[in-house]
């Protein structure tokens, strides 16, 4: 389905997030990333890492546009006597949303709906109803016998959050895995936007495996492409109630544009000047560490990338409910296809200090 920008977004981000994906298991969502990309790129490929790397352009300077495709999520750990599984976690999860959660246990014969289970708050002692629950106390029920649940899973099963697409007012969406895989969608219309292009850089899209636990699959593939500018895409924490005042959440309508140690300066610059130019309503945050996104990936791969960072903000990250706009998806899109549309022979100028 096309709106008339090309795919429409919502339909694809909410295929997206529910396909299996969890970190060091994204083949899955890999698959269906290539399918969307082929029609438009030269060349789709998925590499040992389940990157997926999609090439377009005959020569210039190679750009590396990266956004990762895996996600956040649970694993069994072990089968109890009465059938309960136990867990653990896969990159950030924070134990205190689980209870009550619905999620997706990915058996061996196939995906089985499940359940978060905890100790009721009634039958917790003075002291457990003052804490936050541990991991080590919660289990996922999945409604089989003890020996079904043996017989469907081992330790090592990955188990996925439950949290599918939910239109919002103001053109928000919320769900779960938007953290990164609207970094994708953004990928997908800017290889749209440039694909009836005569293009001056080759240009790269990499959906990266691995970044919620170790960045490996943005470090490898930024190693094997050796571009000469990286742009990573990530997510922002967008304003909510509660965070007032803090200087790491954004406007919602704002395209976030990060300055630091992590991101070369006058390629920032370059990225600020050209939204004003275009009218696209960006805003700079500050980070004065490493941004731990691929963006740390990719400016230290072989003798060093220079590397630009654009953000969406998002609510509730790492929940079943992350939210963002759909206006701001677009205008990232945008901004980063006028950047690769304007570059010239003298690009070189951009990453000179």
């Amino acid at each position: 389905m096309s709106d008339l920008n090309g795919t429409d977004l919502t339909a694809f981000l909410g295929e997206l997030i529910n396909l299996r994906g969890i970190t060091g298991d994204e083949a899955t969502v890999a698959t269906r990333i290539v399918d969307a990309f082929t029609p438009l790129c030269d060349s789709v490929s998925v590499d040992a890492m389940q990157n997926v790397i999609a090439k377009m352009g005959l020569s210039g300077p190679r750009v590396m546009i990266t956004a990762h495709l895996d996600e956040i999520g649970l694993v069994a750990t072990d089968v109890e006597e009465d059938g309960a599984i136990r867990i653990g976690r896969v990159g950030g999860v924070d134990p205190r949303i689980l209870p009550g959660s619905r999620v997706t246990v990915y058996t061996e014969e196939g995906p089985i709906p499940g359940v978060v289970g905890a100790i009721p708050p009634h039958l917790l002692s003075k002291d457990d109803q003052e804490k936050n629950y541990e991991l080590s106390k919660l289990h996922v029920d999945i409604g089989f016998p003890p020996e079904r649940v043996r017989a469907l899973l081992r330790p090592g099963t990955p188990i996925a959050l439950y949290g599918p697409l939910r239109a919002l007012q103001n053109n928000r969406q919320s769900g779960k895995t938007l953290d990164d895989r609207i970094g994708v969608a953004v990928m997908l219309r800017v290889a749209e936007q440039l694909q009836k292009r005569e293009l001056p850089a080759r240009v790269f899209f990499v959906a990266a495996a691995q970044e919620e636990t170790t960045g490996f699959g943005g470090k490898t593939s930024a190693y094997a492409l050796r571009p000469d500018i990286g742009v990573a895409i990530e997510v922002a924490h967008a304003e909510s109630p509660g965070c007032e005042g803090l200087d790491a959440v954004h406007p919602f309508d704002k395209v976030v544009l990060t300055e630091g140690p992590n991101i070369h300066p006058t390629l920032h610059k370059h990225f600020m000047d050209l939204a004003k130019k275009i009218r696209v309503d960006a805003k700079t945050s500050i980070c004065p560490e490493a941004t731990w996104t691929d963006a740390a990936q990719l400016q230290l791969a072989h003798a060093g990338v220079p590397t630009v960072l654009v953000e969406i903000p998002l609510r509730y990250m790492h929940t079943t409910v992350e939210t963002i706009s759909m206006d701001t998806i677009e205008e990232a899109a945008r901004l980063i296809s006028a950047f690769i549309a304007g570059l010239t022979p003298q690009w070189e100028e951009l990453i000179c200090y």
